[in-house]
């Protein structure tokens, strides 16, 4: 894998701002919108700790998630699917994440400046690490069904 495919999507990653997290527990499976951040590989989104998703990583820590935009011609399609395991954050690892996350979405880190609505929403969250154990980068420009799999960090 060339230094140029993990650059791209590393660099699609930076540009765009919700995943598709799925998730899977008793009840079945269940995929939710997530913001997020990365560092490298590695994602970051913040979410209710009583959200279906979170209650069922509580059961099974293993998580796939999309992310893409919203493509109306299929050569156009780029995206990364990812499959991996999620943990909850504390410490110096959450510090971290809130810190990549106030670079991405600003209004996070000014609480002072934001809406009581997201200041209330923020007071009840907790802080997530998708550390995927697979990865793929689809870029149909390059070709109809371009997948490769981006391995390491």
């Amino acid at each position: 894998m060339s230094a140029d495919l993990r650059q791209r999507m590393h660099d699609y990653l930076r540009t765009h701002h919700v995943a598709t997290l799925a998730t899977m527990a008793v009840d079945g499976p269940w995929a939710a919108a997530v913001f997020y951040v990365n560092d490298g590989n590695t994602l970051y989104f913040l979410s209710s700790p009583n959200s279906r998703h979170c209650c069922n990583l509580k059961q099974d820590a293993r998580a796939a998630a999309t992310i893409q935009a919203d493509y109306d011609d299929w050569p156009e399609i780029k995206g990364v699917q990812l499959e991996g395991k999620v943990s909850l954050l504390c410490g110096a690892e959450e510090d971290l994440a809130r810190r990549l996350y106030t670079e991405k979405f600003p209004l996070v880190g000014k609480l002072g400046q934001a809406p009581a609505a997201i200041v209330t929403a923020l007071a009840r969250v907790r802080w997530y690490r998708l550390a995927p154990t697979r990865l793929f980068f689809i870029d149909n420009s390059i070709g109809f069904g371009q997948r490769d799999e981006i391995t390491g960090e």
